[in-house]
C-alpha cells in the first residue's frame, strides 16, 4: 500500500460494514463500532491539527485510560504527529524531563492535573489541554467539567479526516524507557515497526473478528497500547475496555470474552479469587502474559484451575514483541518460546558478540521490522546499542535450551560479580522460589569491601508461611556453589514493582546497599 501511516494500515483492514462490527464495550454500557472508531479518531485528528500540532510534531499525553484516550492516540497518528504517552504516575518533576527532552507542540493531561502541570508545559513551550474520563453528565455539570477541554472542543470537530500519508519509516510514537539506570531514553517507533508487529501477533495468536479481548492493561505502555489495542484493531476483533485491572470485574466479564492479555500480577490475583473456575473460563481460548517473568508455579496453578495454559512472550519498549511460546504445541513454563516470524534472534557473548552454544548464557540480540530506529536525540547511545550488522543489543541475558525455547535469565545490569565470579540472579531465585513457604524472591548484588559485590536475597513468603532465612541458606548451599549463595537473606511482605509488574531491583539495591558497611 502507498500510505504506511499506522492508521491507514489499520483502516485498510476494517470490516466491509464498519457500523455493524463492534470494536469496544464499556462497563458504563456504551458500545463503539468500527464506524465510531473512524469518526471519533477523525475528530481528534482534526482537533490536534487545529491546536497547532503539525505532522512530525510530538503530542505528549498523560491521561487516565478511557475510550476517548484510545481515540486520541489514533487521531494523533492519523494527523501524522508523534504520539508520546506518559505514565499517569509520573509527578510534575518527571514530566518536566520528558517534555523538556521531547519538546512536544501539544501536551494533554488529566483535568485535575492541569494546575500542577501548567508551569511544566509552559517551560517546555507546549500548548496545554486536558482530557478526562467520560462520565454520564448530571444536570449541574458541563461537558467541560466532565471530559476536559479537548473532548469538549472535539465534539465540534469534523467527523472525517484524510489520514496523513506517511512513509513506513516515519515516526509514529516515542516511548520513554523506565530509566532504572541513568537518564530515561525515548525509543523512536515507526509506523511500520508498530504495524508489522501487530500483524504478526494477530496471525501468530490466531486473532479473528470473532475474538473478544479483555483489555485491563494501562495504555501508556507497549503492552496495553501497541499489543492489546493494535492487535485487536488489525484483527477486527472486539475489546472489553476496563479502566484498570480489578480481579472481580475481570471475572464478571470473562464469560463474554475469548482472550485476555495481562501481566503476572493479573494471574496471581485472579488465582486468589474463588470465582475463578473452569466453567467461568470455558469460553476463553487464550491467556497471554508478559512485561515481567511469570513464575512456573503460577503457570501450573492456572492450568489446574482453568484448564488453560498461559502463553508467555517476550518483548521490550524498543522492539515490541520478539518471541512467543507457540499457539499450537507446548507452552513451556519459565520460557518465552521462540523468535516470532520475521524476527531474527541470537544469544551472544556480551563482550565479543560471538554466538554462544545452546544451554550457555549470553546476551539477546534481535533484528527485524519490529526493531526501533534509535533513541530520541541520542545518536551516540543509539550507535552503541546496535551491532554493525544491524542487530539490536537488548541488554537481556538468556539461554536457549536443547528444544530451542528461550529462557530469560535477567538483565545484564542485574548480573552480580562477586569475588570475580559471575552470578545470574535468576538461577538463585529459581531455587529459592521452589522452596516450601516461598511465594517469590529477588536476588541482588550489593557493595562488599572484600568481594566487590555480595549476593543478597529478598524473599516474600506464601500467605500464612514463615520461612526461616537460615534454613533457606542451608538448602541453597546443598544445591549451589558457595559463591552463588546469598550472604544475607531478608524476609519481606512484598517486592517493589513498577506499573507493569516488574520487580524494581534498582530500588532494592538502593535500600540494601549499606548492609555490609
Amino acid at each position: 500500500m502507498s500510505n504506511h501511516n499506522l492508521y491507514a494500515q489499520i483502516a485498510a483492514r476494517f470490516p466491509a460494514k464498519p457500523e455493524d462490527k463492534l470494536f469496544a464495550r464499556l462497563p458504563d454500557g456504551r458500545r463503539y463500532s468500527y464506524g465510531d472508531v473512524d469518526r471519533v479518531s477523525a475528530q481528534f485528528a482534526n482537533l490536534v491539527r487545529a491546536l497547532g500540532a503539525m505532522p512530525g510534531d510530538r503530542v505528549a499525553v498523560q491521561v487516565e485510560k478511557s475510550i476517548e484516550a484510545l481515540m486520541l492516540y489514533l487521531g494523533v497518528v492519523r494527523a501524522g504527529c508523534v504520539f508520546l504517552p506518559l505514565n499517569t504516575g509520573y509527578p510534575p518533576a518527571e514530566v518536566a524531563y520528558f517534555l523538556g527532552d521531547a519538546k512536544p507542540a501539544l501536551f494533554i493531561c488529566s483535568p485535575e492535573k492541569r494546575e500542577a502541570l501548567a508551569p511544566v508545559a509552559r517551560d517546555a513551550g507546549a500548548r496545554l489541554e486536558t482530557l478526562g474520563v467520560y462520565r454520564t453528565p448530571r444536570d449541574d455539570e458541563s461537558v467541560e467539567a466532565i471530559a476536559g477541554t479537548i473532548a469538549a472542543m472535539g465534539l465540534e470537530a469534523a467527523k472525517s479526516f484524510q489520514t496523513h500519508e506517511n512513509d513506513g519509516s516515519d515516526l509514529a510514537a516515542i516511548l520513554y524507557t523506565s530509566g532504572t539506570t541513568g537518564r530515561s531514553k525515548g525509543a523512536m517507533l515507526s509506523h511500520d515497526n508498530l504495524a508489522s508487529n501487530s500483524i504478526t501477533l494477530a496471525e501468530y495468536w490466531r486473532f479473528t473478528p470473532d475474538d473478544v479481548l479483555i483489555h485491563a492493561l494501562p495504555i501508556f505502555h507497549t503492552h496495553g497500547l501497541f499489543v492489546a489495542t493494535n492487535v485487536a484493531l488489525f484483527a477486527n476483533a472486539s475489546i472489553i475496555l476496563l479502566q484498570k485491572f480489578d480481579a472481580a470485574e475481570v471475572l464478571r466479564w470473562m464469560p463474554e470474552a475469548t482472550s485476555m492479555m495481562g501481566v503476572p500480577t493479573f494471574y496471581t490475583r485472579l488465582l486468589d479469587e474463588t470465582g475463578l473456575t473452569k466453567d467461568v473460563a470455558s469460553g476463553m481460548r487464550l491467556f497471554v502474559s508478559g512485561s515481567a517473568p511469570l513464575l512456573a508455579e503460577t503457570h501450573r496453578a492456572w492450568t489446574e484451575r482453568t484448564g488453560h495454559k498461559i502463553l508467555e512472550r517476550y518483548g521490550m519498549t524498543e522492539t515490541n514483541m520478539n518471541t512467543s511460546n507457540p499457539y499450537d504445541g507446548e507452552r513451556r513454563p519459565g520460557t518465552v518460546g521462540f523468535a516470532l516470524p520475521g524476527v531474527l534472534l541470537r544469544i551472544v557473548d556480551p563482550e565479543t558478540g560471538t554466538p554462544v552454544k545452546k544451554g550457555e548464557i549470553g546476551m539477546i540480540e534481535v533484528k527485524g521490522p519490529n526493531v526501533f530506529s534509535g533513541y530520541w536525540q541520542m545518536p551516540e547511545k543509539t550507535a552503541s546499542e546496535f551491532r554493525t550488522d544491524g542487530f539490536f543489543i537488548t541488554g537481556d541475558l538468556a539461554r536457549e535450551d536443547e528444544d530451542g525455547y528461550v529462557h530469560i535469565v535477567g538483565r545484564g545490569k542485574d548480573l552480580i560479580i562477586t569475588g570475580g565470579f559471575n552470578v545470574y540472579p535468576k538461577e538463585v531465585e529459581g531455587h529459592i522460589d521452589d522452596m516450601d513457604g516461598v511465594n517469590e524472591s529477588a536476588v541482588i548484588g550489593v557493595p562488599h569491601r572484600d568481594f566487590g559485590e555480595a549476593v543478597v536475597a529478598i524473599v516474600v513468603p506464601e500467605k500464612g508461611a514463615s520461612p526461616d532465612p537460615d534454613a533457606i541458606g542451608a538448602a541453597l548451599r546443598e544445591k549451589l556453589a558457595a559463591f552463588k549463595c546469598p550472604k544475607k537473606i531478608f524476609i519481606v511482605d512484598e517486592l517493589p514493582r513498577n506499573t507493569m509488574g516488574k520487580v524494581q531491583k534498582n530500588l532494592l539495591r538502593d535500600q540494601y546497599k549499606g548492609i555490609f558497611g
